[in-house]
């Protein structure tokens, strides 16, 4: 499990420092968290929510309902606070673009794992589809039980490996990362292999 993006209390901190732009409703902080991570980092209202209500208990934020949704604006009280702290803020900055660079590497990790796992058994797989091919072939019933075979466990493996991405974006997603990029590599890195693949096939 990743650790956690923001050090305790720091989230609290640095949701002021948005609010000194322009007041916001929950759904716009959440957006502009998730556009300064690059789409790595998007909190859930569930974790949101609650620390603007204490903020606002706190009499460091304001809130106003605007049609259907609620508009969070920094008090004078906050603005003081966000002075007082300013030193701690800019070390928040710090740990907040550092646990971006974490989150991105993660993935790109994840998604190379993945692909690496994958070139490598297909590169296996024709290795020994081109022995088998090489190879005499004296009993035509058994070279064609062990290509069914082959087969077989071909398509076991590719199986697994589209439960193992899918877990492994869906927990991406869980987490409020961008696979934007990872599905782009994944996609590019499955054209390029089933090319080479059937290329061995024909």
């Amino acid at each position: 499990m990743s650790p956690a993006v923001f050090a305790h209390g720091h989230l609290r901190l640095y949701l002021l420092r948005l609010l000194v732009d322009r007041p916001m409703h929950g759904y716009e902080i959440i957006q502009a968290l998730s556009d300064q991570s690059g789409g790595t980092y998007s909190p859930s209202a569930g974790t949101i929510y609650p620390r603007l209500g204490k903020l606002e208990e706190e009499g460091l934020v304001t809130k106003e309902a605007d049609g259907r949704k609620t508009v969070y604006a920094i008090t004078d009280a906050g603005r003081a606070e966000l002075t007082a702290r300013e030193p701690e803020l800019d070390g928040i900055e710090s740990e907040f673009s550092d646990s971006v660079r974490r989150l991105a590497d993660e993935v790109r990790a994840s998604v190379n794992d993945a692909m690496r796992t994958l070139r490598a058994d297909l590169a296996a797989a024709a290795r020994e589809a081109r022995a088998e091919a090489t190879a005499p072939r004296t009993v035509p019933h058994d070279a064609g039980a062990t290509s069914r075979s082959r087969v077989q466990e071909a398509d076991a493996a590719l199986t697994e490996f589209r439960a193992e991405m899918r877990g492994e974006l869906r927990s991406a997603l869980a987490a409020g990362r961008d696979v934007e990029d990872a599905v782009g590599v994944l996609l590019t890195g499955m054209r390029d292999l089933q090319r080479s693949v059937v290329a061995k096939l024909r």
